[in-house]
């Protein structure tokens, strides 16, 4: 996957369209969920990164913590401050790349949030690993959101052809093509919109280790004590629909 795809192509105006109803409906909960492992004190500073439209920075910064944002998207950048404006919470939401944060020992705590980390290549994946290790102060927290490899692996058909997920909205449908290749450990989708009577095709790929190989990346980012979850903040297992690795710095 070109490096370019990793921000509008994917996450743009159709992916909005398709799962905005969706993510505000699950976004107290998950903020609850955030609160719960991270157990931060009221004004604790935390980076959200990539933080899209602003739907969990935003909550966070109303529970009382200090929030910076950082996304490459200007459209979602300036969605976030707009609804951040209307909830009345201060944000410092900042354009940037995940791959080049410019923080050096300032935060409690860094949340990668909803299957946002590993578009790019192993080796830049590692790197952002340290970049948020970077950011932290001493005993800072890291909380990263994935979707369950394990979970992807269950629904792959036995004769190798992809598994389909389906999402519609009215008439429109998005139509994810997922395939896996077990010896790279990543995912490969095939992203098909029919919207608006026309239809879009991307195509995007997704380093997705196991619980225990991502542990290993973010011991040798610099993090200590690594703990992994379930979307319920249960202990992660086979049967695990994400997966929530939570991360010290040493």
């Amino acid at each position: 996957m070109g490096e370019e795809l990793v921000g509008e192509e994917i996450f743009g105006d159709d992916y909005s369209w398709f799962m905005e109803e969706t993510l505000e409906q699950r976004s107290d909960q998950e903020v609850e969920t955030i609160l719960g492992l991270l157990e931060l004190p009221g004004g604790a500073e935390l980076l959200d990164v990539p933080c899209g439209h602003g739907r969990i920075s935003n909550r966070l910064a109303a529970r009382g913590l200090r929030v910076t944002g950082v996304d490459r998207s200007r459209r979602f950048l300036d969605l976030a401050r707009e609804s951040a404006g209307a909830a009345g919470v201060e944000v410092e939401y900042i354009e940037g790349d995940i791959r080049e944060l410019p923080f050096e020992g300032r935060f409690d705590a860094v949340l990668n949030w909803f299957t946002s980390f590993g578009y790019f290549d192993d080796d830049a994946n590692r790197r952002v690993l340290e970049g948020f290790r970077r950011a932290l102060r001493p005993g800072g927290v890291l909380l990263i959101e994935q979707a369950s490899r394990e979970l992807l692996v269950r629904n792959l058909p036995a004769h190798g052809a992809p598994a389909v997920w389906m999402t519609e909205r009215g008439d429109d449908l998005l139509i994810d093509k997922v395939g896996f290749d077990p010896l790279a450990g990543r995912s490969h989708t095939e992203r098909i919109v029919v919207r608006d009577g026309q239809v879009r095709r991307t195509e995007f790929s997704l380093s997705q280790p196991t619980a225990a190989q991502l542990a290993d990346w973010l011991r040798a980012a610099g993090f200590g004590a690594v703990d992994a979850f379930d979307e319920a903040a249960g202990p992660f297992g086979s049967d695990s629909r994400r997966l929530l690795m939570r991360a010290r710095a040493a």
